[in-house]
Parts: structure tokens; C-alpha cells; sequence
């Protein structure tokens, strides 16, 4: 039987069959069709046991001929033929599990996997499922090659572990690798990846062992197009001509949409199509001397010049010759020329940079595992998660089979219908544009899931919102999708991945934007560019303060004052003050309708209008007591992105979100006095002195200081108080917050329910027995003119849970806290009169802190250790304190203590110091975790071996002391989070440092000269340092020292430093202490050299080039091509500079740039795009009309490579003049690697790219700034105060 008819009748037959697959009777179609495929000799189609042949005949010798074989064909046309017949047994459903398949087998196990568990469902019962109708009871050994595939068997057949895909590769690279594989090639690959483009080229995509010809035709015939590089001697590889056949042949296949596209790189189009020149070397070569036969070279000759005349690129022709724009123009070409297209995005990704490329550095969507991954971008409205998400997916979505992304669904669910136009949608992007007709969202589940299990995909879904939409969407998502594919979310509701559910989902916050950030993007959209005009700066950066780092609102406002003149600017500016732009405020009111309830939008109005800024705790105190819901309403809001907590328990609030929430209370009236709060001070003060208030009114803020008017008020003798009775009618009232404003009259009428009294620079001396408190939660009395807190008052205020009475410098004596018994937080900084402490304040139960600090003339403290409930107690700055009866011992609950410029360990009981084991650090209880004693005149000898009993201890603050070196004891502290010795001025070493989490302080120890730790592993994150003249050694990061006693001799030989070790002394000095130049005398020393993150410099006396370099010029900048010499291993780059005074410097030093440092150097590789810039912490100080020599070894790793093109620019400050700078590439000697004193563990050495590098990447595109100064300069600082001096900031848009 001819397969032909045996196919035929099988197709016959297929649209014939009782039974079509949907879905749900998978055992019983299988049951028809496998005994089918058997009768007709076509089951080893689907099975593997028939492969396809190759593509070409092979010789005896197992060469392939370049013929076509015929049983390729004949296999091609049989295959479709079945695929055909399986397609016509399914139902319509059920189709698209098969859309992408490409041949019979792999719709086969595109069923299989969708359906086979239903197989063995039935298998693991008793009994087997039933013949289908009309099939005559076939047996089960007829199905037993298609059964025991899908129920799990082995037939005997190598099955691979998933569907083979049309086209694994969007680009197949063909080039001579002698030629350009570590050059041009190499560079065009990374563009083509980068690009989102999967590539192939046989160095990265042949596994060994495995046949090389079939493989490279394999990926010929699996990529959607192919690059073809030819160089001079392209036609002298056999192997790259038998490649370019099989091209050739590829795109001439029937139906074949294959794009070729030649690149001539160092040739001309008509060298190819002629064979001339090289070409015709090669070929003399190929007939004469290895004796090719003639039908290779009649057909390498035809291949050439067919591919010669095809539209292609040449070098020469394009872009003046620059590779680097050659090779983009290429890229964009084969992005064209493929169907897929990007998505429209912002030309100026400014300020979210940093999260696209963490997102596609980290191989999330970029690895090749299986896992079916999920990464939500959360973050208030406004500030560009759906630019973010756009970007990432441009960037990969060239990576999948198919992919889809879907906007605002939001906005879409809650139109008519909107779930199944968003399925609709999903649907025709995955099925290549096909329409879909659904017809309610049930079944748009089903189809989808049909649908997302047939490929790998990528699917974005933008601003999802609700919980059903990510449970039914995402999460079922997730476990139907095909093995690899991802999907991105963005989402104003963070609320939704906190559920622990959702602990599969990978989450990135989005953050506002830094100045420096927000005035670069107003610019793009006001001026189209990246500065304000110059007579335009200051008003740009007040509309850049007025948009709070929100995307959303520089680009509405930047665009709508684009081309308008200053006047306009300068009126819509004010108009901003009082009316927020109506654009901006209804896309960001979206969050505040999406909250749950008017519990919680009442409360974010409370918010916005109130309490921005201030502790969250006390936040906490007041709304519960204004009957709130507090704590679960603030989380609600932290979920929507409306507010943030920061690091100081501080509410904060974008201010375009505070504009939006007033917005909406200004909406309730035009009348304020009937508005529900009243923030404005004009407003506020109109209301109180035309006594218009009413009981709508629940909160009040007026601070005279903002009102309009105050300049003129404080001008006149005569500034009339408001009267008492202005609030008489505001019966709801309970928010007050009063400053510098005067009450005229009693307080009999006063609102009874006030919560919240806040009232700085009250003129009471005490208040008044009238004054309602019975109601008052919080009284915040700051700069007050109290001289007690009220006067012979009796009743109870059980309510009352905080009272501030800082900086009233009259405050005598503190009241009776019997009267107070459920007082939490006793607040009294800086009170300078204040002499005694209530003893009543030892019954006060519920007492959590109490704060002294600064009051300086208070002399006892009442005993205090019955307070099984305080947590902070301060008593800093109480320099006259002589009496300290506080056992804190058993004080279980104390965290933190803090008692700077208190002489602690000199108030112990007294008769108790002659007693060891009653040293002062018996006294703090063990369970401290914050710690600060600074500037109480401790020496070495003040620190007992049970210090180290503080195991608890965190944050640990010995600023000011008199300390030499490090306690023994502080070593013993494992927990340490931050350490200070801040302006200990004698101190000189800190050895073996203990491990410190985060931070270690030792600005203004001025005489240190060491730091190391007890392990390398034990560095903090960050050092704050300054004004340390003599610091010679920071472990791990730097040692300087004399070059004769350095240990180094390779590095004295490299750089030739020999004849160096005992020559002239230098003056030399840190960049801080020639700013700092009044407070340090600058000393000449002897030549010295400096390691630092990775850097070796010295500084020479004299402007004589060493020897080795053949590569200078005079001025700041010289290029330079690294030598291609495959032999050998690059090392790294020496570099130096010859500089002088300068005559005319531009500006002196100040203390706005003081902390860059005085000469720093850039190394920028072009064609990797990756540059560094580093300045010396220590430098040579030329004197006048005498040069220096800056000399510095850069070691480099695998960061540079032969070919590299790269420029080395010096950066002076404007008191240096630079005459010339050189460069020099440096190899390993012989087979040992280089031996330097950077191998050492505790240094750094190599620079290398984001993960090693120290200091911190300021640019979007690949520029570092190595430091070890922590925070040291930031890119915002660098960019605002340096880039006018040198354009090398803006080198990359």
C-alpha cells in the first residue's frame, strides 16, 4: 500500500470518526485513532521510530554531497499529510493546543502533555477505558505502542523531553571566527542579545561529541534568519562556504520566508560576487593545492555570487566607518525585517534604568529553566511601572514563542464586559492574531488556558488590582502555562503579594525620582533637552520640588509649558500653590476611589492634611482615639502605595498625593469654614477671624509663620490675638495644631472632644483650669512659654497618653503624673530650667520612654526602676546630673540609653565602686540594644571584660571619648549593627574589629592610622569617614605606605620604581585635608605608593614619561587600541598624568564639592561600553612651577581584550593643570599569574564589572565610580556639581 493512499483514506477516515477530541474523552479518542495509525503504517510518525531524514545525501564517507535526498521530501509531504489527519480528529477547542505545532509529532505530544493525565487517571482504576463506538472492540495490545506512550509505558522509542519549535533561533551568525570571532562578530553577538534576539553562532550552540554537520544544519533550518559576515579570507574555510550553501539552500525552501542578509566587513560586494582579490587566493588554493572537486567549487562560486547580489550591508558605506553604529544599523535592520515589533516606549528611560536592568541582568526572564516565573512591579500611580514593564518586555519577547501585554486591565474589567475583551486580547496575541469569540469569562478561562499550555510565553499584565483578578488570572496562570514562560504584573496594590501564596512572585518596588532625575526628565519634555535654559533653571527646579520625583508629573507639566514664556511660567506656578493640575490629580485619584471604604478614605484625608511627617506611633494614638480603625487602615494605605513608613517610623506622602486628598476636601465647599479640614493657613485664618466655622469641621492647622500676611504682622506693634469663641461652633473638632498664634478669652465654649493639641510658641504660662483635656490624647507644648502645665488642677485625664514639652526653656517643674496614670511617652528636650522630676513619675505604669536630653540643670532623677514597661530612657546633655538612684538592672523591657556628656560610670551608688563585680557596666541591664555613651571622658581603662555582656546590643555610639585603641571588650560584641567613634581624637588603631551590619563612623579621628577586622567578611557596609589625616591602612580597601618599605617588588618592577624608593621627598596629602587646608599642615614626605579598591598609584616629582610608554600626548585624553596578541593575557592598563598648578583656577575649593577628590582618572572602553572613574584617595601637592607625575596600574581581569578600543581621560579640579597623560597595556609574564599584594584576601584586585566593582554604577548605561568612601559622592552629586567642568558626564544618552 502506497503511503499516499494509505494517507488518504486516512484522512478520509479522520473526518469520519465517532468520536473527536475536546478536551474530556482523551482515553477514548486515543483508543480509536492509535489502532488507525497502526492499520496504515503511520504510527512512527507520531511515535519518533519514523524520524525525519537529513536534509542532504551523504557519501560512503559520511560527507554531505549537497544533494537533496529525496526521502527528506517524501517525509515532509507524508507528515503533514498525518498532522493533517490528527488535526481533523480534534474538536475546535482544542485546536489551539496544537496551533504551533510543526509536525505530527510534535502535536502528538503537544496532546500528550495537555491531556495524558486523564490516561493515567483511568490506568491507576480497575478498569480500561471502553472501545469507542463502531471500533469492533479492539484489544488493548492493538494500542499498545500509542497507550503506552500516553499511560505512561515505554515503547521503546527515545522521546525528547518536550515539542521541538519552529524557530529556536531568530538569528543565525556565519563568519570566519580567525578573522573576526574576538572583534567585530563578538560585538555584533552581544548587540544581537542585548537586542533580545536569540542568536546562534557554533562556538556557544554545538554540544560536544555530537555530529557537527547536522547540527549546524539544524540550527540553519530552525533560525528565522541568517547574518553573514564576510572578511577578507571568509572563502579560505571550507567550512564557512559548505555554511553559506546551506543557507542559500534553506532560503530557497518552499514556503520558506528565511531572511539572508549579508555584511561585508572588510570587503566589497564585487570581491564576493567576482571572487577577486582574497577570494581568488582562496579559491587557487582550494583547485590546486588541497584539490577540491570541481562540483564544490562550481557550487561555492555560484553561492557567493548569488549571495553578493542579495541587499546586504557594507561597512564602508555605512556610518562613516564606525563599527559600533554599523553594527546597530544592522541590528535594526534584522529587528525590521522579523514581524515582531517593540512596544512604544519613552525615548528617555530616565530614573528607571536601574530596575529594568536589574530585571533583565538577573536571568529571570533570561535563563533557560523550565520554572514558569512571576515579577510584579509595585508602586504608587504615576511613578512609570508600566514604562518599566514595556522596556523589560521589549527587551525579551523576542525570547518566546509568543507574547502578550496587556494594558491598563484596571481600567479595561470594569467597562462592560472587560474581562473577555482582555482574554479576547490575550488570545489573538498568543494565536498569532487569530480571533477568538468567547462568550463569557468561564469560557475565556478555558480557552486561555488552552492556549498559554501550547508555547512558552511571555505575558505582561499592567495594573492589575483586585484580588480575583491576580487569583483567577496569575496564579491559575501559572499552573497551566507552558514550562518556561513568564509573566510580569504591575500594580498600585502591593496588598495583593502579601499573602503567603504569593511567595512564588518575585516583587520590585518602583521609587520616585532623585533631583537630580526629575529635572533631566522635566527638561526632555519642557526644553527637549536634558538642562533647563539657563535663564530658565530656577523656576524648572521649583516645578521639580512641586512634583515630588513623580514621573507622571514632570512630564504633564514639563510638556504643557514647553515653548510658553517665563510670565506663563511664573502664573502657572502659583496656580499649582492653590489648584493641583486637574490631569495629574484624576489619574492619581484612582488609588484613593480604589480604597474599600470611607473608614479608609476618611482616614487618608486625615492624613494628607494632618500627619504627614510625623511618628507613625502617635499617629496610631490619635486616629484610634478619634474612633479609627487605625492600625489596619494605615496598612490598607501602604498596600494602595498612598504612604510609606521610612526609616525613622516617620509617615511620609508623596506630595502630589497629599495635593490629590486636599484636592477632594477642597471640593466640599467653596465656603472653608464648611469645609471638614481646614489646613491652608490663609483659609484657616479666615475662618477663625470671621468666626465662620462650623461643626462640619473635625481638624485645624494654622501656623501664623505661612500665612501671607505674617511679614507685615510682625512689622506692626499691634498683632491682634484671635478670640477663644472663633471655635465655639466647631463642635466636632478634634485635631488642633496651633503655632505662633495668641486665644483671647476663656475656654468654657472651647470644643470638648479635642484629641489632639499641638500649640507651639503659646504664650500660657500654664494652662488655664477651663481648658478642656478631659478628651486629649496627645498635648504637644513645644516652645512654650509654660512655666508649670497647669495650676492646682484635680481631675483625672485618663486618656492622656503623650505629652511633649520640649524646649520650653521657662518649664520650672513638671506636673503631678498622678493625675495622668495612663501616660505612655513623657517628651521634655531642652527644658533649661527645669531642676526636679515628680517623684509621682515612678508609679506611671504604662510608661514606654522618657526624654531628658539637654536638660542641663535637672540633678536627680526620681528612682525610675519599677518601670517594667519603659523602653527609651535619655538622659543626654543632663550635664549637671550628680544623682542617678536608678538600679536599671531589672529594668527587662529598657532598649535603649542614651547618656552622652554624662559622666555614667562616675554615678554609681555611692560605697559601691570599691566593689569590682559592681563596676558601672553591671549596672545596664543585658538587654540594651541601643547604647550611647559619647563625650563621658572614657579611656581604655573605663571598659571592664563584662562589657562584652551586652550581648544584645546593636547600635553602639562611644563618640568623643578618650580612647586610644579598641576595648578588648567591644570584640566580644557579635550583634553590632552600627559602631561610632566619632571625634575620638586620640584614637590610633581599631584592630580586629568585631562584625558590624551595617555602618562604622570615625569622622574626626584624627590621629588614627589603622583599621582592620577579625575577618574580611566582618566589613560594614559603609564607612563614614572624614578628616583623617594619618589613616594609612583601611583593610580591604587601601594602604598607603612608604615605597621603600613596600612589599611589592613586582609592582616596583612594573611600573620601574626601583631608582624611586629613595628619592626627593613629596608633598602629598588627602583630598579632604587640602579643602580642610586651615585645619592640617601639609608636610612633605617621602614617595609613597597607594593601593586602593583594586588601583595602584604613586605620585612622582618631575614630569619625566617613563620609558615603557610609547603612547602619550600632551593634553587630558588619549585613545587606544589594545594590541590583538592572542598569546598572551592581559594583565591590566598603566596610566599616568604629569600635571602642575593652575594659573587661572576657575573657583576655589569649598565645602559643596569637597568631597571629589582633586585629580581622578577615567578609563572608558568603547566597545564594550563599559568605563571607570576613579580619583586617588591620597595625591601629590605640587609646589609652584614644579610637576608631578601621577603614575597608576589599573588591573583589569577579563574586562579588556585584544581589539577593545579605549580612551584613558584625566579629570583635575580647576586649581590643576594636566600637560599630558599615557597609556600603556600590560601582560602576564610566561605561565605564572602575577603575584601582587592585592592577592592578598583582605584586598581587592581586580576591577571588574557590577558585581565586584566598589563605589556604585552612576550612569544608566555602564560608567562607575570606584570608591571606598561610603556614601561618598552620588551620582546626582557628581552630575550637579561636576558635569560643567567636564562633558565626559553626558558621553552616553
Amino acid at each position: 500500500m502506497s503511503s499516499s493512499s494509505s494517507t488518504s483514506r486516512g484522512s478520509d477516515a479522520a473526518s469520519s470518526l465517532p468520536i473527536k477530541l475536546d478536551g474530556t474523552n482523551y482515553p477514548h479518542w486515543l483508543a480509536q485513532i492509535v489502532p488507525i495509525l497502526q492499520s496504515r503504517n503511520l504510527m512512527g510518525y507520531v511515535d519518533g521510530t519514523k524520524p525525519c531524514p537529513d536534509y542532504y545525501v551523504t557519501d560512503h564517507q559520511g560527507k554531505i554531497t549537497f544533494t537533496v535526498d529525496p526521502a527528506y521530501d517524501r517525509w515532509i509531504r507524508e507528515d503533514r499529510m498525518v498532522q493533517s489527519w490528527i488535526n481533523a480528529s480534534l474538536a475546535p477547542s482544542v485546536l489551539s493546543v496544537v496551533a504551533i505545532a510543526t509536525s505530527s509529532r510534535t502535536a502528538w505530544l503537544s496532546l500528550e502533555e495537555r491531556y495524558a493525565s486523564q490516561s493515567r487517571n483511568l490506568d491507576s482504576g480497575t478498569t480500561s477505558p471502553p472501545p469507542p463506538p463502531g471500533s469492533g472492540g479492539s484489544s488493548p495490545n492493538d494500542n499498545d505502542k500509542g497507550i503506552g506512550n500516553l499511560y505512561g509505558g515505554n515503547n521503546g522509542a527515545t522521546s525528547p523531553s518536550g515539542p521541538s519549535h519552529p524557530s529556536s533561533y531568530d538569528v543565525f551568525l556565519s563568519f570566519r571566527g580567525e578573522d573576526t570571532r574576538r572583534t567585530f562578530t563578538d560585538h555584533l553577538y552581544t548587540a544581537f542579545v542585548r537586542a533580545g534576539l536569540r542568536t546562534f553562532r557554533d562556538d556557544d550552540e554545538l554540544r560536544r561529541g555530537e555530529n557537527i554537520k547536522p547540527e549546524l544544519l539544524r540550527a540553519i533550518k530552525e533560525s528565522k534568519c541568517s547574518v553573514i559576515v564576510f572578511s577578507r579570507e571568509y572563502a579560505s574555510s571550507l567550512w564557512c562556504l559548505d555554511e553559506l550553501v546551506m543557507i542559500l539552500d534553506r532560503k530557497r525552501t518552499p514556503d520558506s520566508n528565511h531572511v539572508v542578509l549579508p555584511v561585508f566587513y572588510d570587503v566589497l560586494p564585487s570581491q564576493v560576487r567576482k571572487q577577486k582579490g582574497s577570494f581568488a587566493t582562496a579559491f587557487a588554493r582550494h583547485e590546486h593545492e588541497t584539490h577540491e572537486s570541481m562540483d564544490d567549487i562550481k557550487r561555492w562560486r555560484a553561492a557567493l555570487t548569488e549571495v553578493a547580489d542579495l541587499a546586504g550591508m557594507v561597512l564602508q558605506n555605512e556610518a562613516d566607518g564606525h563599527e559600533a553604529k554599523f553594527i546597530q544599523k544592522i541590528v535594526k535592520v534584522i529587528e525590521d525585517k522579523l514581524s515582531r515589533r517593540p512596544l512604544n516606549v519613552a525615548q528617555h528611560l530616565i530614573g528607571m534604568d536601574y530596575l529594568v536592568e536589574e530585571i533583565n541582568s538577573n536571568l529571570w526572564l533570561q535563563d533557560e529553566s523550565n520554572d514558569v516565573g512571576i515579577h510584579a512591579i509595585y508602586g504608587m500611580r504615576g511613578t512609570g511601572k508600566t514604562t518599566v514593564a514595556k522596556s523589560v518586555y521589549n527587551s525579551n519577547f523576542r525570547r518566546f514563542e509568543a507574547s502578550s501585554f496587556l494594558e491598563n486591565i484596571k481600567g479595561s474589567s470594569e467597562q462592560s464586559n472587560g474581562l473577555v475583551q482582555v482574554q479576547k486580547q490575550l488570545l489573538s496575541d498568543i494565536l498569532d492574531g487569530r480571533e477568538v469569540k468567547i462568550s463569557g469569562v468561564s469560557e475565556g478561562i478555558t480557552k486561555v488556558e488552552d492556549a498559554i499550555s501550547s508555547k512558552r510565553i511571555l505575558l505582561v499584565l499592567d495594573d492589575v488590582d483586585h484580588m480575583d483578578q491576580l487569583l483567577d488570572v496569575v496564579l491559575g496562570m501559572k499552573d497551566r502555562c507552558y514550562p518556561g514562560s513568564r509573566i510580569i504584573i504591575t500594580t498600585s496594590n502591593v496588598g495583593l503579594l502579601r499573602a503567603d501564596r504569593y511567595r512564588v512572585i518575585k516583587v520590585h518596588g518602583i521609587r520616585t525620582f532623585t533631583d537630580g532625575e526629575s529635572l533631566e526628565l522635566f527638561s526632555w519634555h519642557a526644553f527637549g533637552k536634558d538642562r533647563p535654559t539657563e535663564s530658565f533653571m530656577e523656576i524648572s527646579k521649583k516645578f521639580v520640588d512641586h512634583c515630588g520625583g513623580l514621573p507622571l508629573a514632570l512630564k504633564t507639566l514639563g510638556s504643557s509649558l514647553s515653548g510658553q514664556s517665563m510670565d506663563l511660567w511664573k502664573s502657572q506656578l502659583q496656580k499649582l500653590e492653590a489648584f493641583p493640575n486637574d490631569e495629574i490629580m484624576n489619574k492619581l485619584r484612582i488609588s484613593y476611589d480604589s480604597l474599600q471604604d470611607d473608614h479608609d478614605r476618611n482616614l487618608f484625608l486625615h492624613v494628607a492634611c494632618f500627619f504627614v511627617g510625623m511618628d507613625n506611633d502617635v499617629i496610631v494614638k490619635i486616629l484610634d482615639g478619634c474612633g479609627f480603625q487605625t492600625i489596619i487602615a494605615i496598612q490598607n494605605l501602604l498596600d494602595r502605595c498612598l504612604i510609606r513608613i521610612d526609616r525613622c517610623n516617620k509617615l511620609q506622602m508623596n506630595h502630589m498625593i497629599r495635593d490629590m486628598g486636599r484636592g477632594i476636601v477642597r471640593l466640599e465647599s467653596r465656603q472653608p469654614g464648611q469645609r471638614s479640614r481646614l489646613w491652608n493657613p490663609k483659609d484657616s485664618y479666615e475662618v477663625l477671624t470671621e468666626q465662620s466655622g462650623t461643626k462640619n469641621v473635625e481638624g485645624l492647622i494654622l501656623d501664623m509663620r505661612m500665612h501671607p500676611g505674617y511679614s507685615v504682622l510682625l512689622r506692626s506693634d499691634y498683632k491682634p490675638p484671635l478670640e477663644t469663641n472663633a471655635f465655639a461652633r466647631m463642635k466636632r473638632l478634634m485635631l488642633l495644631q496651633l503655632s505662633h498664634v495668641q486665644l483671647q478669652g476663656n475656654y468654657q465654649e472651647f470644643p470638648k472632644g479635642l484629641r489632639w493639641l499641638s500649640w507651639h510658641q503659646s504664650q500660657l504660662e500654664f494652662l488655664p483650669n477651663d481648658f478642656p483635656l478631659k478628651s486629649l490624647i496627645v498635648l504637644e507644648m513645644c516652645y512654650s512659654s509654660l512655666r508649670r502645665v497647669w495650676n492646682q488642677r484635680t481631675e483625672y485625664l485618663p486618656t492622656m497618653k503623650i505629652i511633649n514639652l520640649s524646649h520650653s526653656h521657662d518649664l520650672t517643674e513638671t506636673p503631678d503624673f498622678s493625675f495622668v496614670p495612663n501616660l505612655e511617652v513623657l517628651i521634655m528636650k531642652d527644658c533649661l530650667s527645669l531642676v526636679d522630676v515628680h517623684e509621682s513619675i515612678g508609679n506611671l505604669e504604662k510608661l514606654s520612654e522618657v526624654n531628658m536630653e539637654d536638660c542641663k540643670n535637672v540633678r536627680k532623677l526620681p528612682d525610675i526602676s519599677g518601670l517594667e514597661l519603659l523602653e527609651k530612657l535619655i538622659i543626654s546633655g543632663c550635664s549637671n546630673l550628680n544623682d542617678f538612684p536608678v538600679d536599671m538592672r531589672n529594668m527587662k523591657s529598657l532598649k535603649v540609653f542614651r547618656a552622652d556628656g554624662v559622666p555614667f560610670h562616675q554615678l554609681i551608688p555611692l560605697g559601691q565602686q570599691s566593689i569590682p563585680e559592681l563596676f558601672w557596666t553591671s549596672y545596664l541591664p543585658s538587654n540594651l540594644v541601643d547604647l550611647s555613651l559619647g563625650h563621658c571622658n572614657l579611656s581604655d581603662d573605663d571598659f571592664p571584660g563584662a562589657f562584652k555582656n551586652l550581648s544584645s546590643l546593636r547600635n553602639l555610639d562611644l563618640s568623643g571619648n578618650l580612647l586610644q585603641s579598641l576595648p578588648n571588650c567591644i570584640r566580644g560584641l557579635t550583634k553590632l549593627y552600627t559602631l561610632s567613634f566619632s571625634q575620638c581624637t586620640r584614637l590610633r588603631y581599631l584592630v580586629r574589629l568585631p562584625k558590624v551590619g551595617e555602618r562604622i563612623v570615625i569622622s574626626g579621628c584624627s590621629s588614627l592610622e589603622k583599621i582592620s577586622y577579625q575577618s574580611i567578611s566582618y566589613r560594614p557596609t559603609r564607612f563614614v569617614i572624614g578628616s583623617n589625616w594619618k589613616l594609612a591602612l583601611l583593610q580591604g580597601c587601601f594602604k598607603f605606605e612608604t615605597i621603600d618599605a613596600f612589599d611589592d617588588a613586582e609592582m616596583i618592577k612594573l611600573l620601574c620604581l626601583t631608582n624611586w624608593a629613595s628619592m626627593r621627598i613629596i608633598m602629598d596629602t588627602t583630598h579632604d585635608a587640602l579643602v580642610n587646608a586651615a585645619e592640617t599642615e601639609k608636610t612633605k614626605q617621602p614617595i609613597k605608593a597607594l593601593y586602593e579598591n583594586g588601583i595602584f598609584s604613586t605620585f612622582l616629582p618631575g614630569d619625566q614619561v617613563p620609558r615603557e610608554f610609547i603612547h602619550y600626548i600632551d593634553g587630558v585624553s588619549i585613545s587606544y587600541t589594545v594590541p590583538l596578541l592572542p598569546n598572551l593575557k592581559i594583565r591590566g592598563l598603566n596610566v599616568f598624568a604629569v600635571y602642575t598648578k593652575s594659573d587661572t583656577p576657575r573657583y576655589s575649593y569649598s565645602a559643596r564639592d569637597s568631597s571629589l577628590r582633586p585629580i581622578m582618572g577615567q578609563v572608558d572602553n568603547k566597545t564594550s561600553g563599559v568605563a571607570w572613574t576613579y580619583g586617588p584617595l591620597y595625591y601629590g601637592v605640587p609646589s609652584d612651577g614644579e610637576d608631578v607625575t601621577w603614575l597608576s596600574h589599573w588591573r583589569f581581569g577579563d574586562q579588556l581584550r585584544g581589539g577593545d578600543e579605549v580612551d584613558f581621560l584625566v579629570l583635575p579640579k580647576p586649581e590643576i593643570l594636566v600637560k599630558k597623560c599615557g597609556i600603556q597595556v600590560v601582560y602576564e609574564q610566561g605561565e605564572r599569574s602575577w603575584r601582587s599584594y592585592t592577592e592578598d584576601p583582605f584586598y581587592p584586585n581586580v576591577i571588574a564589572g557590577e558585581e565586584s566593582v566598589y563605589g556604585f554604577k552612576w550612569d544608566r548605561r555602564g560608567t562607575y565610580f570606584i570608591t571606598h568612601s561610603t556614601p561618598g559622592p552620588t551620582a546626582d552629586y557628581i552630575t550637579n556639581h561636576f558635569a560643567s567642568d567636564f562633558n565626559y558626564l553626558r558621553r552616553i544618552t
